[in-house]
């Protein structure tokens, strides 16, 4: 091959690894599940931008029948509702519900999605799990590690199938990249990985006070978090800035990129994690988030290093939010967009690029803000899911795995904030040596709310 570059044609690839991605993981099998005779009976949990898009991924691939829907805005509600009844064969409009508790207390549904802000995951998928109900939550798991501990032991306890939303673990072009340059052995031998972010994602900005809009049910939103004086709508992106409802760009887009890194070299649990940031640029706005931050989660021989900065330039152009994989044959690079395998002395580089599915599902093009090149990733993520459920299997992205990259995640900023490593053991669900921090694995939740704790599911 000398050093000719190898760059796999993304319409061929789209034509045949798309399809092979789907035969490989479920064989005759993922035609049964998408063409299942009797509809799953499926609620929806947060209705805004990417509950409604997962929703639709689902539609796409499975017979389902959404039978209600949740939200605590009621406009986001009754305009799911008219795009659910668009887009499923019966053609009906779902239930509408503003209090998740009352959705799964009445529909007996078999499948739940939960697409609501990090804060309310634990609650409403333990919830969920109770009513009998598979889960699909969006990641991160939670925002604290108590939380991500409750979650693994009850879905365990009720014996019910949760899919997290870390679907880089189902993006075509990576699934190709971890079979045939991580397992093939190109890499060889991996001692270094570094992630980053360097998208400037961070709301920041002074809002005035503001009176609450009738069409939104701000205490409900607010549930366990602390209730923050109300100043403007906090979908999208201004939940995002502050460490009440979430964990920054650390529990956003960390997560992802060490969940894909951990499902490529197999590895577990951080035997250390040590992280330094904060607000060192943005400093004029009200958000709490840090704007920069590294953070190294230890292995035995191998240290996983992040970095974000949600100001200035990327480190690399081609790869603003990535992962990149250093060994000793060679390196791999990979995000949502593409990967990079560069040899060291002989062998030809290869590329690849993202697969898009627009002809085969033209409504992709018109859904509002979508994501295309994650599109075919969440739509194998989600025939992962129901295939996990019909085998009584665990699906790529089990809970279990999301609370290892959830709460490592988790682990960093409580290592930013302390100034020092943090060991954390799983099986005493303590920091070794830290009670100061072990205190923190558990935040305080705002009355009545009561916080999951895992031993209430022995």
């Amino acid at each position: 091959m000398g050093s000719k570059n190898i760059n796999i044609n993304r319409r061929h690839f789209l034509k045949g690894a798309t399809a092979a991605a789907v035969l490989s993981s479920f064989g005759m099998y993922g035609f049964e599940i998408m063409n299942r005779e009797k509809p799953w009976r499926v609620g929806l949990i947060g209705t805004g931008w990417y509950g409604t898009s997962d929703l639709f991924k689902l539609i796409q691939v499975a017979n389902v029948e959404v039978i209600s829907l949740c939200d605590v805005d009621s406009r986001f509600l009754n305009e799911a509702a008219t795009l659910v009844s668009q887009r499923q064969k019966s053609g009906k409009k779902p239930k509408l519900y503003s209090d998740y508790r009352k959705m799964l207390a009445e529909s007996g549904l078999e499948i739940v999605l939960i697409g609501t802000p990090d804060h309310w995951h634990a609650l409403q998928c333990i919830e969920a799990l109770k009513s009998g109900a598979h889960v699909y939550v969006q990641k991160p798991i939670s925002v604290d590690v108590m939380e991500g501990e409750a979650m693994v032991a009850a879905a365990r306890h009720y014996n019910k199938t949760v899919q997290v939303g870390t679907q880089r673990k189902s993006t075509p072009h990576l699934i190709h990249a971890k079979k045939n340059i991580v397992d093939a052995g190109l890499l060889g031998k991996v001692s270094h990985v570094e992630m980053c972010c360097y998208f400037h994602m961070r709301a920041n900005g002074n809002p005035d006070l503001q009176e609450v809009p009738d069409f939104l049910d701000y205490e409900m939103w607010t549930g366990p978090a602390p209730l923050r004086p109300y100043d403007g709508l906090p979908h999208r992106r201004w939940w995002r800035t502050f460490m009440e409802y979430g964990n920054g760009i650390m529990g956003d887009m960390c997560v992802h990129m060490f969940d894909t890194v951990r499902w490529m070299l197999q590895l577990g649990w951080p035997k250390r994690i040590t992280s330094q940031g904060g607000i060192y640029v943005q400093k004029d706005g009200k958000s709490n988030i840090a704007d920069t931050q590294s953070a190294v989660f230890e292995y035995d021989g191998l240290n996983c290093v992040w970095q974000h900065r949600s100001w200035g330039t990327p480190a690399d152009p081609e790869y603003p939010w990535s992962f990149k994989l250093f060994g000793e044959k060679g390196t791999l690079s990979g995000s949502t967009m593409q990967y990079d395998f560069v040899p060291h002395g002989d062998g030809a580089p290869i590329h690849m690029d993202v697969v898009y599915e627009k002809e085969k599902y033209p409504e992709d093009l018109i859904e509002k803000d979508n994501e295309l090149n994650a599109a075919p990733a969440t739509r194998l993520h989600m025939l992962d899911f129901l295939a996990a459920i019909d085998k009584g299997s665990r699906p790529v992205a089990d809970i279990e795995e999301g609370h290892i990259s959830s709460s490592s995640c988790i682990l960093a900023n409580l290592s930013m904030d302390a100034g020092r490593p943090l060991v954390y053991d799983p099986a005493k669900r303590i920091v070794l040596n830290d009670p100061e921090v072990t205190a923190k694995l558990q935040r305080a939740y705002r009355a009545p709310w009561e916080h999951p704790h895992p031993d209430q599911f022995k």
